[in-house]
């Protein structure tokens, strides 16, 4: 996973919740196939969206307290968050262009 997309508990409210620009959430963990399968996916869109939207990835194993906050039950879970709030979802894998298309909805 590219490092610059992850984001922790201490960093959650900075990165996500007070940002200018919506945010879209990957919960993940490293065990989890589903999430594995579409982590390329997701390093593309941070790049595609670069500037427009931005793009993290949250293991749920080592930040728990976001997962439980945000009642996160199976992974992966895709948030996005707009002005501080979820505003859009998608549980599961999916396909990079259903991914664009939560990010492109929230612009």
């Amino acid at each position: 996973m590219a490092s610059n997309l992850a984001v922790t508990s201490a960093e959650f409210q900075a990165k996500v919740l007070e940002s200018p620009i919506p945010v879209l959430v990957d919960f993940w963990a490293e065990w989890c196939g589903p999430c594995r399968m579409i982590a390329k996916s997701i390093e593309e869109l941070a790049q595609e969206y670069e500037g427009r939207a931005a793009v993290y990835k949250l293991d749920v194993d080592q930040n728990q307290d976001i997962a439980m906050q945000y009642r996160v039950m199976s992974i992966p879970t895709l948030l996005v968050f707009k002005g501080g709030k979820v505003v859009d979802q998608h549980v599961g894998a999916a396909p990079k262009q259903a991914l664009a298309q939560l990010i492109e909805r929230n612009l």
